[in-house]
């Protein structure tokens, strides 16, 4: 069985390990304060460092814990992590993180729904502090603003609006990363998580493509994005080769879930597209099902909804497990038994479980 076998088939019992499990919320007991950072750390570069060692030193002696997007390994853009979250994990926490803990299963997740799941891991996180990494924007500036004074600000189709004023901020399609920021102030909003103050926006630096990063990946030569990375992540990526997933699918599985599942019961399938895609069966190879996938709103969505023809997981058991989260808060890597204390003592649950 090949390393992605075992990771997806280990990671769906996983997803209904978190359906089983009772949720438990506590108020934390603690004064230590905790910065909260999602980030997919795909591979962690100078960028993502950066952005760390900002919101360290602007709360000195806080616990700095990275949620890092966890089961089936999929990314934000729908395809397979460059590396196993134990993997990225284990450079963040040798980079400075004090705790990574595993995220949502952000790549067979609407943008909607993986944001609604982080921001309720922040909130059961007792989170102090969310560091967040921003592109400069005209007009930008006044959404951070309005943003760390509390306001809900919320992403529509090519417009931000201020719901707390009821003003349209600004008419345009911000970029990812900003688009991001407005997104978790929406869905903070929504489960009544109070951020007044509590962001701390990173301007992002230069000089790091997550493209040519990738790509360095393919062909195995990382002499031209050397200085894009860490040493840390270079000696991972280039001494740990087995652990690279990053392009590897299970084209069997997608052939045939596509092939013989009622597609318009899995997440993110209406019953439109659903339709669209089971009159083109059946498929013999996964760029026939790719092609039969229409572009959709998003530039990703035909490779999450790939994904989730990888890992069918069904729209009540994701709605259930939307609900739930974080049922469980599952720690892949900590610095030490001190921090893990400490971070016991912040969090305030029993529903903490270590990865070994």
């Amino acid at each position: 069985m090949s390393l992605l076998s075992e990771i997806l088939n280990r990671d769906m019992d996983l997803f209904y390990e978190y359906l089983d499990c009772d949720v438990k919320k506590s108020d934390s007991t603690s004064d230590v304060k905790l910065v909260a950072d999602f980030t997919e750390y795909n591979p962690l570069h100078n960028g993502h460092y950066h952005c760390m060692k900002v919101a360290k030193s602007s709360v000195p002696d806080s616990l700095f814990v990275a949620v890092v997007p966890g089961l089936f390994e999929r990314s934000g853009r729908g395809i397979p992590y460059i590396l196993p979250r134990e993997k990225r994990a284990e450079i963040a926490v040798s980079l400075g993180a004090d705790i990574v803990v595993e995220g949502p299963p952000m790549g067979l997740m609407g943008s909607g729904q993986y944001s609604l799941c982080l921001c309720k891991m922040f909130a059961a996180l007792n989170t102090d502090y969310i560091p967040r990494g921003y592109n400069p924007h005209k007009g930008f500036d006044e959404i951070l603003l309005r943003i760390n004074q509390g306001h809900h600000i919320a992403p529509k189709p090519y417009k931000i609006v201020d719901k707390t004023t009821g003003e349209v901020l600004l008419k345009d399609k911000l970029k990812e990363d900003n688009y991001v920021i407005t997104s978790f102030s929406n869905s903070l909003s929504k489960i009544g998580f109070d951020y007044k103050d509590k962001f701390i926006f990173v301007k992002r630096i230069g000089g790091v493509s997550g493209t040519k990063i990738r790509e360095a990946v393919t062909n195995g030569e990382f002499e031209s994005v050397k200085d894009m990375m860490p040493d840390k992540t270079i000696e991972v990526l280039t001494n740990d080769k087995k652990s690279i997933i990053f392009s590897k699918r299970l084209d069997g599985s997608i052939i045939d879930n596509a092939n013989n599942l009622d597609l318009k019961n899995l997440n993110l399938l209406n019953d439109k597209l659903a339709l669209e895609i089971e009159s083109k069966r059946p498929f013999n190879n996964p760029d026939e099902v790719l092609s039969a996938i229409p572009q959709g709103f998003s530039t990703h969505f035909k490779q999450r909804i790939l994904s989730i023809l990888e890992n069918p997981i069904p729209k009540k058991d994701m709605s259930d497990f939307i609900e739930k989260y974080p049922s469980q808060i599952r720690i892949l890597k900590y610095k030490n038994d001190d921090v893990l204390e400490v971070f016991k003592e912040k969090v305030n649950t029993e529903n903490i479980y270590s990865v070994k």
